[in-house]
């Protein structure tokens, strides 16, 4: 099976943490509840930045240096 694109709008929480489980200290960062919650499942990120007033354009630039960071 191939890895998820971390850019992937539809993508889940849980399956981006399964993917890169060192997103985590990324939605610990900006005090976000998403590790843990029964809804990470079903949320995005798009869901989860409109839920906690994070902007989704610097949260997803983050993302993305987090998981480059450690794919090196």
């Amino acid at each position: 099976m191939r890895r998820p694109r971390i850019d992937d709008p539809d993508l889940t929480i849980q399956d981006l943490l399964d993917a890169w489980p060192q997103a985590t200290r990324i939605f610990l960062r900006h005090k976000m509840l998403c590790i843990g919650c029964m809804i990470t499942p079903f949320h995005t990120v798009i869901d989860a930045c409109a839920e906690h007033g994070v902007d989704e354009d610097t949260f997803r630039a983050e993302l993305a240096e987090a998981v480059a960071v450690t794919s090196r």
